[in-house]
Formats: C-alpha cells, structure tokens, sequence
C-alpha cells in the first residue's frame, strides 16, 4: 500500500524569522535611489517562500499610482520594481489594509 504525503504551505508571521540582515532605512535609501524625485508612502517587511524583502510604495510627482520596488532585506539589493497604476494601487490597499502602513 503506497502512502501520500500532502504538504501544505504555511504562512508565518515575520516575527518568526530572525532579524534581517538590512536595516528599514538603508533598504528605504536603496529604493528611493532607483526612484529618483520618489518619496516613500507606505512600506513594510514581507516574507514570501521564506525570503524577507522590504516592499515600498513611492511616489513621484507629476506620475499617478506608486512604483512599487522590492529590497532584499539580506543582501540589500533591489530584486523588483514596477508601476502600479491608481486602480491596482487601491485594489491592493482593499486586500491588505493592515499591511500597507505609511513609513
């Protein structure tokens, strides 16, 4: 008789993995030099597939929406960026309202 396993992802609080290696500001300086004129709205720290970044809304003036840009938070470096445009901004905000706190 052959025995499945089933796996099941499991979401844990940031609060369960240790400190990152990157601090809040450092990864903020990071995002904004690859946003020139940006300004940061919101940010906070993320774990997906057990890497924690930093996820920053930034706006720029003259432009709608945010660019979102994602900092690892062990080595520092940008790992994304892109636009999101007002309707996908606040269709985010809806879906997550306690995640995106202003900085």
């Amino acid at each position: 008789m052959k025995t499945l396993l089933f796996l099941s992802a499991v979401l844990l609080p940031t609060s369960v993995f240790a400190a990152p290696a990157v601090s809040k500001e450092a990864a903020a300086k990071t995002a904004l030099a690859a946003v020139p004129a940006g300004t940061v709205k919101s940010s906070e720290l993320e774990t997906e597939r057990g890497r924690q970044f930093y996820s920053f809304d930034i706006v720029v003036p003259g432009k709608t929406g945010v660019e979102e840009v994602h900092v690892s938070a062990a080595t520092g470096r940008v790992l994304s960026r892109k636009h999101e445009g007002p309707l996908k901004e606040r269709a985010e905000h809806m879906m997550e309202p306690n995640e995106h706190k202003p900085q």
